[in-house]
């Protein structure tokens, strides 16, 4: 412990506040690279929030029933990192020293499963806010289907500190409108209305009432006019605790970069440095005398006090849990089991198969079918789409819609807001208990890709359902086709892609996705397709062989495809067949999935003595080199659609048999 020490004039609460603020600049400085002036500015709120009113336990950060904290203004994450080591975290000061350098615990911007205490990933602006959301939702959700009279196991606060750029960005106001309809009271948002941002006054971009915008989205809001008092900010906050039927803002003046003599209230406190002379100049204006990362023994003794609180705090939850597991053991169970991550015994076993003599069957619709089987195995499934469930075929059938006097049920409705629905989902996936899943258009995926890459980036388990997957959409014409989306999808790290060929393959594709540690994406049709003879543990290893030639031989060349080009390809093939060239088709659902396989599984699927192959996808041929090598050919699409009927689109961009065969000819005769 530090034996430094402040003039004994200052009261702690303000050494404490100062600590922070110094501590920030010095971290910024030693690293050369950061943002001192937000955590300068929001000291004060962040204490008051921290010491009063947060509920958490430094020495458990995963404990089930904590407040979840926000900072959505993710540049500023050295207020975090002040918080977390102060307050007792498995944060050293070593670690704060080692701001931004390479493998320390203490990034640029806060990174979820890095470092203990930070809830989410956060940097982009706007998405803290849509996971704190998403976050306020499994709470109220979880509360109300495992809370029971006199036994509230499932009670806490999702709080935020946001930023001007924060509020700009169009991903909050899609999360904040959702947010006041499904009416979120324990959704509680600190606004650092510090007008200022890398380009200097917001008044450069940005003069709305934000106030008035949040109360017309449903919201309570109060004005804090000055952020340096504690005893304002405590009432505010305590007010907004005892709104139960609103989220509520909080906006907050403060200045950006407070106590630097001349940087406080400009652009320069944003991103840079104070430099050495201002952060001198700042240090004596804040009367600190102790040296560079020294913390007066004083202050760490009061911030480590949330050690003791968050014991006792956890210690009474373990009481209630203790009296509602002897209450209500099946609940219990089932909530520890849903916590924990793990799925219920026996939630495969109901996945349906489908047979041919069903008929053609659109991926979407077998896919409809399969969620909902599942469902009924795993209550913790729930999600919905960005206003397209009856196209994408995301809803429970045995369940009603989520709202603000429906807290029980599991249709989410997000509205057309699939940026938002991304960011939602991440923060329900991130408070844990339930699964979340999502549909849009294909072609929409882009509008919600940041948030696709945060959930790849945190490995969080969200899925996808995609439809309406190419060309093949037909009538809407280019601007619903997607040409490039499954490449750039592909292209995530920790992004798994499955395209699934028929109605058992996409079965096999949602046992995959439930499975899976990271978010997947489903991409299936519109057009209804054969039901093949497909392979489900095929599926499950990324791509097999769906169909080799008769008799023995050597093969002449493979057609790799997926998705609904399978069935186009197997015909191609048994047309080459009669004209005695041996043609191997590999279905290949997941790129990703099959790179995982071994080298001796992949090599049997896609043996190197045969070099002459052609992929078969309806999209972008980007990237499929890597499977058709140089003297392969890519069937795809590598313009924009055209509006058409769906099965006219297909021929005229060469998704047919004849032109599958034709083009499978002309690379064999090129060898």
């Amino acid at each position: 412990m530090s034996t430094a020490s402040a003039p004994p004039s200052v009261d702690i609460e303000t050494q404490a506040i100062n600590t922070i603020r110094v501590l920030s600049a010095e971290a910024v400085q030693q690293a050369n690279s950061g943002h001192p002036g937000m955590p300068m500015g929001c000291a004060p709120m962040a204490y008051a929030l921290w010491r009063h009113h947060l509920r958490f336990n430094p020495r458990n950060p995963d404990w089930v029933d904590r407040d979840r904290f926000v900072l959505s203004a993710g540049h500023g994450s050295m207020l975090l990192y002040s918080l977390l080591h102060l307050t007792g975290f498995d944060l050293s000061m070593d670690d704060l020293r080692d701001f931004r350098q390479w493998d320390s615990a203490t990034p640029g911007h806060p990174e979820y499963g890095h470092t203990a205490g930070v809830e989410t990933t956060t940097g982009p602006l706007g998405q803290g806010l849509g996971n704190a959301v998403g976050m306020a939702l499994a709470e109220v959700r979880l509360a109300a289907e495992f809370n029971r009279d006199g036994h509230a196991v499932v009670d806490h606060h999702t709080y935020v500190i946001a930023g001007d750029g924060d509020l700009m960005e169009g991903v909050q106001a899609e999360a904040v409108s959702l947010a006041g309809h499904l009416a979120l009271g324990k959704l509680v948002v600190l606004y650092d209305d510090n007008k200022i941002t890398i380009d200097g006054q917001t008044d450069l971009a940005f003069s709305e009432d934000v106030r008035a915008r949040f109360a017309a989205c449903g919201w309570d809001t109060a004005l804090v006019e000055d952020g340096t008092d504690v005893g304002a900010l405590d009432e505010a906050i305590n007010a907004a605790k005892s709104v139960a039927d609103k989220p509520s803002l909080i906006a907050i003046r403060t200045h950006i970069g407070h106590g630097s003599p001349n940087r406080a209230n400009t652009s320069k406190a944003h991103g840079e440095p104070l430099g050495d002379e201002e952060l001198a100049l700042t240090k004596e204006r804040l009367g600190w005398s102790a040296e560079p990362f020294d913390v007066p023994e004083a202050v760490l003794e009061h911030f480590r006090e949330a050690t003791g609180k968050g014991a006792a705090v956890e210690s009474d939850w373990d009481s209630r849990w203790a009296a509602y597991s002897a209450a209500f053991p099946d609940l219990a169970a089932e909530f520890a089991r849903r916590m924990a991550g793990d799925f219920p015994d026996g939630w495969r076993d109901d996945l349906p198969t489908f047979v041919a003599e069903d008929g053609p069957m659109a991926t979407r619709a077998a896919s409809g079918k399969v969620l909902n089987a599942v469902a009924d195995r795993c209550p913790e499934l729930i999600g919905g789409s960005a206003d397209l469930a009856g196209s994408n075929k995301t809803r429970v059938e045995t369940s009603g819609d989520f709202g603000p006097s429906s807290r029980d049920q599991r249709n989410l409705h997000f509205g057309i807001r699939e940026h938002a629905m991304g960011a939602i989902m991440n923060g329900m996936a991130l408070h844990r208990g339930l699964r979340p899943y999502g549909g849009t258009f294909l072609i929409f995926s882009d509008y919600m890709r940041p948030s696709i890459r945060l959930a790849a980036l945190m490995e969080l388990p969200a899925i996808y359902v995609f439809t309406h997957d190419s060309v093949a959409v037909g009538e809407d014409g280019p601007t619903h086709q997607p040409i490039e989306q499954i490449a750039s999808l592909r292209a995530i790290p920790g992004m798994t892609v499955l395209r699934p060929a028929d109605a058992n393959e996409t079965s096999a594709a949602w046992a995959v996705a439930m499975a899976q540690k990271g978010p997947v994406a489903l991409a299936l049709t519109r057009q209804k397709i054969p039901v093949l003879d497909a392979n489900a543990a095929g599926v499950a290893r990324g791509a097999y062989v769906f169909r080799d030639p008769a008799g023995d031989g050597e093969l002449d060349a493979i057609l790799i495809a997926t998705g609904s080009e399978v069935h186009i390809a197997a015909d191609a093939a048994g047309t080459l067949e009669s004209e005695v060239l041996r043609v191997r088709v590999v279905s290949m659902p997941s790129w990703e999935l099959f790179e995982q396989q071994s080298a001796e599984y992949r090599e049997s699927v896609l043996p190197t003595s045969v070099g002459t192959r052609v992929s078969v996808e309806a999209g972008s041929t980007f990237g499929w080199s890597r499977y058709v090598g140089l003297n392969g050919a890519s069937i795809g699409i590598d313009r924009f659609g055209a509006s058409a009927p769906g099965g006219e689109n297909l021929q005229r961009f060469g998704f047919s048999a004849d032109n599958v065969a034709t083009t499978v000819r002309g690379v064999c005769q090129s060898d």
